[in-house]
């Protein structure tokens, strides 16, 4: 195939973007496809994550909520469905056998008995979802958990176990979807995409870092953490920013104690994912994940603190036998997350042929058999009804999920219970509230220098506190072109402000 031209370039060759390339060349037999990305994939978010298939797993109190949110967890319930037979598909197009080496079903939620606020709320929430959707899950003995060892003050004092959920190793399905690709004719094109080629409203193709250009009328941005320079390319205030968001992970190998056979997690905690060991084969060797730093420039990596404090959970709460593992090999990735923290999912109409399929924060691997037919739909233009897709078109204000005092309540208690779970013990005469007030303060003061306040997520608000002027000098301008682009701030729907209309 002519590189120069083609009928559809996919900017990058992480999960969504080589899943959407591999779903398009399914469609249409004689469709020029090309994926640009670089090899190495370095700091990719695919290439680091575990990867769990969890969703129910990943639910929180926010999790039913409002419809934005709703009709996320719509989609990755509907991937949960969908990772059998897509795995399947990817197996039959690659070489003809359907070997699973690594997927696993299986996940065990345990609550520590250590556990926060937050973390609490979000175990009962998780509980509450599995029953109204009526998902099989059971409520089992901790110690009954094979593998669970913790340390003595950490013991899990309930679990739960999610037969239907389970994880992959995402770097054996990324080898699997670039065999598939190569079998069905997609060529793929190693190298970085420094900017789109769009004239008289439409694209036109790509630039590469080279100097060369391919043409294409149409382009899926499928770059992850990176796309924020092609957002810029694009009307001031028409996109929501996207942050990266660093998580750190690290692939062990037991010493001569048995592992877990299942993915063992905690609920999500502190405004980040929670603390997970993944059980990768029979021979000991294991994924630990469990940090999410999102950050409006690149980070040049987690910190020391971050490291040690992710092993010393892993062998508090989960195995203390774990200090015997040995380390192969340190992993870290960016999720591409927007400033809301909700995904951009669809075509940009202000540029005709541009489609975008990023954002999607922690469920871009869960999510993308799902994910991935849509936006070959969108490319190819098939009506086709996708309701819960609707909410994350790429061209949009920011979604806010609640109120931005509400927003601040919740930042005092993921930051409070942030500082619990990392270790902070105050004296008898202090005062909790004191610490919380702090914290309230910041938040305060953060939304006081923003030009339009909306509310953030706390995990997105703690960014923004960490470099405030780096990060307004970002944030402020674009909030300023989307108020002008999109009119006054619509106060978010609620259960209660629905009721209240009726």
């Amino acid at each position: 195939m002519d590189r120069a031209t083609c009928d559809v370039v996919v900017v990058g060759n992480g999960i969504i973007g080589l899943s959407t390339a591999f779903e398009l060349s399914q469609r249409t037999t004689g469709l020029r496809i090309a994926v640009v990305g670089p090899p190495t994939r370095e700091g990719a978010a695919s290439v680091a994550a575990g990867a769990m298939l969890n969703c129910f797993g990943e639910a929180t109190a926010a999790t039913l909520g409002d419809p934005a949110s709703i009709a996320k967890f719509a989609i990755t319930r509907a991937a949960l469905d969908a990772w059998p037979a897509w795995l399947d598909k990817l197996c039959d197009a690659a070489d003809g056998t359907r070997a699973r080496r690594s997927f696993r079903q299986g996940t065990f939620i345990v609550l520590g008995a250590r556990a926060t606020e937050s973390t609490i709320g979000n175990f009962h929430a998780i509980r509450s979802v599995l029953a109204t959707y009526d998902e099989p899950f059971e409520e089992v003995a901790p110690a009954e958990i094979k593998g669970i060892a913790p340390e003595v003050n950490s013991r899990p004092v309930r679990a739960l176990h999610l037969p239907r959920e389970g994880s992959i190793d995402a770097r054996e399905v990324l080898a699997l979807l670039e065999r598939a690709l190569t079998t069905s004719g997609v060529d793929i094109v190693p190298g970085t995409v420094e900017e789109l080629v769009i004239s008289d409203g439409r694209v036109r193709g790509v630039r590469l870092a080279d100097g060369g250009t391919m043409s294409a009328p149409s382009v899926v941005v499928a770059a992850g953490s990176l796309t924020q320079r092609f957002i810029e390319q694009l009307p001031p205030g028409a996109v929501p920013l996207l942050l990266h968001g660093t998580g750190l992970a690290v692939l062990t190998r037991r010493h001569d104690t048995p592992g877990f056979d299942h993915v063992v997690r905690t609920p999500n905690q502190s405004g980040a994912c929670g603390l997970h060991l993944v059980p990768l084969d029979e021979r000991g060797h294991e994924y630990i994940g469990g940090t999410n730093l999102p950050s409006f420039l690149p980070s040049a990596g987690p910190s020391i603190g971050v490291s040690f404090n992710l092993l010393r959970r892993a062998c508090e709460d989960f195995d203390h036998r774990l200090g015997y593992s040995r380390i192969d090999r340190w992993l870290v990735g960016r999720r591409p997350v927007t400033l809301d923290g909700f995904p951009l999912l669809g075509a940009a109409p202000s540029c005709r042929g541009l489609v975008f399929a990023t954002g999607t924060y922690r469920d871009g691997f869960h999510s993308s058999p799902v994910i991935a037919p849509h936006i070959a739909d969108v490319v190819l233009d098939r009506a086709v009804a996708h309701p819960h897709f609707d909410h994350f078109v790429p061209e949009r204000p920011p979604i806010e999920r609640t109120s931005v005092a509400a927003a601040i309540d919740e930042f005092v208690v993921h930051e409070n219970d942030n500082a619990v779970m990392l270790g902070i013990r105050l004296p008898y005469c202090v005062d909790p509230d004191s610490i919380r007030g702090h914290y309230r303060r910041t938040a305060e003061d953060v939304y006081a220098r923003m030009a339009e306040p909306v509310a953030l997520p706390p995990e997105i608000l703690n960014a923004v506190n960490n470099e405030p002027s780096e990060c307004l000098r970002l944030l402020n301008p674009y909030l300023r072109a989307a108020r002008e682009r999109y009119g006054a701030r619509i106060a978010p729907r609620t259960p209660q402000r629905e009721a209240a209309a009726q």
